[in-house]
């Protein structure tokens, strides 16, 4: 594992070559530095990190199993407390730096089958500049068969008294038993951020179908907000607010909103749900842009 660290005007970024991990970005302000996600010690796992990579999809993939092109293909769950294969791959598998300077790295990761049938080539890469910062993440189809991939982040952003989400989305999916997803509704209100809003008092673990593609947070307190662009690849978003149910040490101090290139448990979707399907050699990428502004 080595930890790198960027930085470029008032912005700094720390990352980790251990699941390509983000462990903090922040801007330097006249009184303090402010945190643009969720702080991580060095030795972060991805669930304890400020962001990481979705590759080569994110989200479940319900009951470890999928029938692509008339074959059923099976996976092994990758943790033991979800019965459903999670994430992909790259959150847990060490990265290379294979290209770093002051403000810029680029980290690379080969997975070769094993628990799942994917065999691919990822890279995600990071730039600093004095606006912001930008993430693309690739994912190259190395296999000798057809599959459906997907990409996304999964970043996790402070969450103060004060803080309020604008991402603007079509439809949202309920949730069922076991973290997956049921089906596609009108957004109720408390979930409607198509203006600023604050994030519910409550559990909350669902997909945005046909995100508009941009999602601002604000924290009035911190006088700052941060800006999220994200390339048409990513039309989808899911939101996760936890509670002390799922995690005894939740004290509503982060939520997780997290672009996607597909809706979760896409595999068993009539329509993949917008995953890609990559033919051997294939490649798909997308990038997002962090821009923090003051208030």
């Amino acid at each position: 594992m080595t930890v790198l660290e960027l930085a470029c005007g008032a912005l700094s970024l720390r990352i980790s070559t251990a699941g390509g991990l983000v462990l903090g970005f922040w801007k330097d302000g006249a009184e303090s530095r402010v945190p643009l996600l969720r702080e991580a010690p060095d030795d972060a796992d991805a669930l304890s990190a400020s962001c990481y990579p979705l590759v080569p999809f994110g989200n479940r993939v319900k009951y470890n199993r999928f029938t692509f092109a008339e074959r059923e293909y099976r996976l092994r769950p990758n943790t033991d407390w979800d019965p459903h294969y999670l994430h992909g791959e790259g959150w847990q598998s060490e990265w290379s730096a294979v290209e770093v300077s002051a403000d810029a790295a680029r980290l690379a990761f080969s997975h070769t089958g094993d628990a799942t049938p994917y065999v691919y080539d990822a890279t995600q890469s990071f730039q600093l500049t004095e606006q912001g910062l930008d993430m693309t993440l690739s994912v190259s189809n190395r296999g000798k068969d057809a599959l459906p991939f997907g990409l996304g982040w999964h970043p996790y952003f402070p969450m103060t008294p004060q803080t309020t989400l604008r991402a603007p989305a079509a439809k949202v999916w309920t949730e069922v038993e076991g973290w997956l997803p049921g089906e596609a509704i009108a957004i109720p209100d408390d979930l409607d951020f198509s203006d600023p809003s604050p994030l519910p008092h409550r559990w909350v673990n669902n997909g945005f179908e046909d995100w508009c593609g941009e999602a601002v947070v604000s924290w009035p307190e911190r006088g700052m907000q941060l800006r999220l662009d994200a390339d048409p690849v990513f039309r989808h978003a899911f939101l996760f607010v936890s509670d002390t149910g799922f995690d005894p040490q939740f004290k509503r101090d982060y939520f997780c909103f997290e672009p996607m290139s597909h809706l979760a448990n896409g595999h068993n979707l009539p329509d993949l749900g917008g995953l890609h399907v990559l033919q051997p050699g294939q490649q798909l990428s997308g990038s997002i842009r962090l821009r923090p502004q003051d208030l």
